[in-house]
């Protein structure tokens, strides 16, 4: 069983992979990873099955509990949960505010995460560098698509669902951005969920649960068959991200076919971004560069100190 330390360290590392899924471009996978709970999580969902299901119909309650880690999962993901309601709001006036330092500090956050991912490959042959090359080619590709209207049909937000908890459990890959391209983002993450809409919340949910119960199989059986290769992609998908998420770009927005601006609540719609190189004659640039260093500083010491397993 868990210690109380333990469980308040592991609930402040679901806090932060719950931010890490409300950020478009960063992933809660990746916080999983370098802090140590990744394997733990995936093998704890795993366990979601049918002798999870005999168990729980029995009304065996204790055996339940410890067949599936469901401390681990509880703390985890409350401090998940209280993380994505409570920091969208916040996070989408900083992003209005203070967009550059923003992206800065998360960038930072990134570099490190593709060292800090990247040195468990155990060997470095064919496989695992062939990993990298796809998992960045698949991140780099998503950031030259072109997003999707809002569509709020129960169906595509059960998709929607599907897709964002991928957010959590691939480390790199965006949840977030990629409800970005499908249209939703803004309607999930910054209005539905710290509103508490349940008629979007609920088939969000779903196909979260969805998505939770099937890829941690899927990930589980590739890490144990072709453990190289795999977290070669996941590493690829981190530094692919890294173009997603550069500080220094500047907004594409929504148009019709009369070039006007397409307005929802009065505000321009954001269908992409175009990078640039700063130069570094202001103090917001000299900023952002200090809060690249201060992000990557952060995940290194995770890394050093915060990624000790924890057990059941």
């Amino acid at each position: 069983m868990f210690k109380a330390k333990e469980h308040i360290v592991l609930f402040f590392k679901g806090v932060a992979m719950g931010a890490a899924n409300v950020i478009p471009g960063v992933s809660g996978g990746t916080i999983a990873f370098i802090s140590g709970i990744y394997d733990t999580l995936i093998q704890s969902l795993k366990r979601m099955d049918l002798h999870a299901l005999k168990l729980l119909f029995s009304f065996k309650i204790k055996e339940l509990a410890n067949y599936i880690n469901l401390s681990f999962l509880v703390f985890l993901f409350s401090g998940v949960g209280l993380s994505i309601v409570t920091l969208g709001k916040l996070l989408k006036w900083l992003f209005e505010m203070y967009p550059i330092p923003v992206w800065a500090f998360f960038f930072g956050l990134i570099v490190a995460s593709v060292y800090s991912v990247g040195k468990t490959i155990k060997k470095w042959n064919m496989s695992a560098i062939g990993g990298i090359l796809v998992g960045t080619a698949v991140a780099v590709s998503l950031s030259f698509l072109k997003p999707a209207s809002e569509n709020a049909n129960a169906v595509y937000l059960v998709i929607c669902g599907v897709v964002a908890i991928c957010s959590m459990l691939l480390p790199g890959l965006s949840g977030s951005f990629v409800l970005i391209l499908m249209g939703n983002y803004e309607l999930i993450m910054l209005t539905a969920i710290p509103e508490g809409n349940l008629q979007v919340i609920a088939p969000v949910g779903l196909g979260a649960i969805i998505g939770f119960i099937a890829l941690s199989h899927f990930i589980s059986f590739m890490l144990k068959k072709y453990e190289l290769s795999t977290i070669g992609t996941l590493t690829g998908f981190i530094l692919g991200s890294l173009l997603i998420i550069w500080p220094w770009k500047n907004a594409i927005y929504l148009t019709d076919d009369s070039g006007q601006f397409l307005l929802k609540e009065g505000k321009k719609i954001v269908m992409g971004y175009e990078s640039f190189l700063p130069s570094f004659n202001n103090s917001e640039n000299l900023i952002a560069l200090l809060l690249i260093f201060l992000g990557m500083a952060m995940v290194l010491i995770l890394d050093k100190y915060g990624s000790k397993p924890q057990n059941s």
